[in-house]
């Protein structure tokens, strides 16, 4: 326990650790739900499994409403965690298993007694396009604020994430001899994607990294029976506010006419914030404190911002230690140091925000 109450430094690290030791890919998350829900009864929260399957803890009761909205979830590719030379390593390290624990720690070490209630989720599925976790709470909350657990440095704040929208392409052509004229389905697969990268270039030119849209192509994938040739494409866009979306499925679907078919789907708009608020004005002197000098910054990801953000229409950001640099990376690591910072800064703006 740390002087004032809650838990301290060192109990703090074993908790990430322990946490990441946990393998939690999406859609099996549930022994790290049941370990964050008996830690956080340690510490004398009221904490439960929600219908979602998401970890839920409570502390304090009446208003103002503050959910701490982290992810539980990591992506495939476990990596044992362990603490060498000040730097935590393991799977979800900085995405987002990191801030999930900022999250716990900042408020077990709350002192006021006030009124207010602190809500924290650990959402499942966030690294999934269902974003179960988030959807489920979309309705069950209605907070004055919220903080979304993802990493943005310590001294960082984030305002806002792109959008997406995934896509897939399947096409079929009558097999003929590489002698022939007609093009191959493969072919007509490859001048698809030269189709959507020239859109995209089109569009961003003379744009910001916020403000393009970014092509990215997952797989494409070949086959044959001796009859028929068949190509599937998979992908996404990463897409900003203004995203041209209805054009580029008309650009797309015209290059792909007579020989595939085109599909959209888990579309997700972008989201972004302003900074002239309570919330934003809480963290610049907590981050100060720290003798860091404050700064906001933009994701060209999403996160459940983008879920709960246009919802919810509160005071929002995304806060957490870690280089997300190092998201989905076979090195994930953070360093004890930015993670006890990042602690110590969400306490103080948890203090604030219930004064």
């Amino acid at each position: 326990m740390t002087p004032g109450g809650g838990i301290d430094d060192g109990a703090a690290v074993e908790l990430l650790r322990a946490l990441c030791d946990i393998p939690s890919v999406s859609g099996d998350e549930a022994a790290a739900v049941a370990f964050m829900v008996e830690r956080a009864a340690s510490a004398g929260m009221e904490a439960s499994v929600d219908e979602a399957g998401n970890f839920v803890a409570i502390r304090g009761r009446g208003e103002p409403t503050i959910v701490l909205l982290g992810h539980i979830d990591t992506v495939d590719g476990f990596i044992p965690a362990r603490v060498e030379a000040g730097v935590l390593h393991g799977r979800g390290a900085v995405d987002a298993k990191g801030p999930l624990a900022t999250f716990l720690v900042a408020t077990s070490r709350m002192r006021s007694q006030g009124d207010g209630t602190v809500v924290i989720v650990g959402a499942v599925e966030e690294e999934a396009p269902s974003s179960k976790g988030a959807h489920f709470v979309v309705g069950r909350y209605a907070p004055a604020f919220a903080v979304i657990g993802e990493p943005s440095g310590v001294e960082a704040v984030t305002l806002g994430y792109k959008g997406r929208v995934g896509f897939a392409l399947d096409g079929a052509r009558p097999r003929a001899h590489s002698a022939g004229a007609t093009r191959s389905v493969a072919r007509e697969a490859v001048a698809f994607w030269a189709e959507a990268e020239r859109f995209c270039d089109a569009f961003n030119q003379d744009r910001s990294i916020f403000a393009r849209i970014d092509p990215h192509l997952e797989s494409f994938d070949t086959e044959t029976d001796g009859f028929e040739d068949r190509v599937a494409l998979r992908g996404s866009f990463r897409l900003p506010e203004d995203a041209p979306v209805a054009g580029l499925e008309r650009a797309l679907t015209a290059r792909a006419a007579g020989w595939g078919r085109l599909t959209l789907h888990d579309r997700t708009p972008a989201y972004r914030v302003g900074k002239r608020n309570a919330l934003v004005r809480a963290f610049l002197p907590a981050i100060r404190a720290r003798g860091l000098e404050p700064r906001f910054t933009l994701k060209t990801g999403t996160s459940d911002m983008n879920v709960v953000g246009p919802a919810w229409q509160c005071p929002i950001v995304a806060y957490g230690p870690g280089d997300s640099r190092l998201d989905h990376a076979p090195k994930e690591q953070v360093r004890v140091e930015e993670y006890l910072a990042a602690i110590d800064v969400m306490a103080t703006v948890v203090e604030k925000l219930m004064g």
